[in-house]
């Protein structure tokens, strides 16, 4: 039985991963000290850069590099860095986390969040161009070609700007692209969408372990695209880093449709609010979770905010989260500046062209030089054998599987993950069985020639 047409669920564009986030500093079988470079191929969003983050010694340090394949995603990862990086002397923690989350995972969002991501957007538009003289370590397009670095600001702006400036009409484009999402999912079923709702998180993501995910959130999301409602407030206006273009052939032509082409079926919880190293979140009550994964999403990444702004380097403030939450005692959101962010020590993340992954091996500074990568399951057709030419000898090399891509059933996600070890043969990595068994990640280590 299937709740959906095949291929269609996930959509063409990844918001969010399809995977929990990751030290990927634990993820072999040798923890890697020192100065440690890692490379994101596809991840989508920087669940695994604030996980791994978090999991840093003072003395270590870390480089990310990150190669997306659209420009949409990279500018969504640059804002939700520059969220995580705003100090707590502007923005409390609490305040911090569910504005995250809401732009993270909602279609909507409040008033004050559409402040917050117009703030950003504008400083991140600064931060692209080449008037401004200095760069933040965290937030590093330098390495991105001018065409791509113009498309960013394009994308910026358009954020700050909407084509429309009539909320209420902004808040319809969007409902009616996810209901058009929705509609072609569905096809026929769509009248009795609440049953496929039902199916999808009963009988899939529960059977693959994501019963911390609320039957009354998760149909709300499937429904409207609200996965964090954290507030008593009023979710609608658009969440404009949701929206982007997909092209389609009319009668031979080709024709750009802006609308919501992300993923609708499994939805933005897997990242943060399915696991979690505080088991006490994960305790049940007559076979069902206390707490949800919207829940478990809020602690997980209040914790990550927590390492970061502990990390050193960053401003230390003795105001109280409580007294940060006060309005009146935090600087005006309209006053951050890309030079306000925290700086944290030895952290880097640095964004490099989107057709640069094949270019690396012809790069002297890149040989043998990650000693990490990580491959999303929409990118792993890219892993080939010159990737180990800038693998370190001792590189692990992380892929994700297709376990929570709900429109694969389980003999295709087994195929996938076959093929997946198939093709890390080929490039020349073997499997690390010393680990445990793990269905959500593949690992890999160099082959011993």
């Amino acid at each position: 039985m299937s709740a959906g047409r095949a291929s269609e669920g996930a959509g063409c564009i990844t918001w969010w991963g399809f995977s929990p986030a990751r030290d990927l500093l634990s993820a072999g079988p040798v923890r890697h000290e020192g100065e440690v470079n890692v490379l994101l191929v596809g991840s989508g969003d920087p669940r695994h850069i604030l996980k791994t983050i978090a999991g840093l010694q003072n003395e270590e340090t870390l480089h990310v590099w990150v190669i997306e394949n659209s420009m949409e995603v990279v500018a969504r990862q640059l804002l939700l860095l520059y969220l995580a990086l705003i100090p707590q002397q502007n923005m409390g923690l609490h305040e911090k986390t569910e504005i995250f989350l809401e732009v993270f995972g909602n279609s909507e969002i409040r008033n004050q969040t559409e402040e917050t991501l117009k703030q950003a957007a504008l400083q991140l538009s600064l931060c692209v161009t080449e008037t401004l003289e200095t760069t933040h370590s965290c937030l590093n397009t330098t390495l991105l070609k001018f065409r791509e670095r113009d498309e960013l600001t394009r994308i910026f702006k358009l954020w700050i700007q909407p084509s429309s400036s009539s909320s209420e009409c902004s808040s319809i484009l969007m409902s009616n692209a996810w209901d058009y999402r929705v509609r072609q999912h569905l096809g026929t079923r769509y009248d009795s969408k609440k049953g496929c709702f039902d199916w999808d998180l009963s009988m899939k993501l529960f059977e693959r372990g994501c019963g911390t995910i609320s039957k009354q959130q998760y149909v709300q999301w499937r429904e409207r695209g609200l996965a964090f409602e954290m507030r008593e407030g009023v979710y609608q206006i658009t969440n404009p880093t949701l929206l982007s273009a997909r092209v389609f052939n009319q009668r031979g032509n080709k024709v750009a449709v802006s609308g919501y082409w992300g993923d609708i079926v499994s939805s933005p919880y897997l990242s943060f609010g399915i696991e979690t190293d505080d088991k006490s979140l994960l305790k049940t009550q007559n076979g069902h979770h206390i707490k949800t994964a919207q829940d478990i999403s809020f602690a997980n990444v209040q914790a990550l905010f927590q390492s970061l702004s502990s990390r050193r380097g960053c401003p230390t403030t003795s105001q109280s989260d409580t007294e940060a939450e006060n309005p009146s005692a935090q600087t005006d959101h309209k006053s951050l500046t890309i030079n306000d962010l925290m700086r944290p020590n030895g952290i880097h993340v640095t964004f490099l062209p989107m057709d640069s992954l094949h270019k690396l091996p012809e790069k002297q500074k890149y040989s043998h030089f990650f000693n990490t990568m990580y491959f999303s399951a929409s990118c792993v057709h890219h892993l080939g054998p010159v990737m180990r030419q800038i693998a370190a000898p001792d590189a692990v090399l992380v892929v994700e599987l297709a376990k929570y891509i709900l429109d694969l059933n389980k003999e295709q996600e087994a195929g996938f993950a076959k093929k997946v070890e198939s093709i890390a043969l080929e490039a020349g990595f073997e499997p690390w069985y010393e680990k445990k068994c793990n269905d959500v990640h593949s690992v890999f280590i160099p082959r011993k020639m």
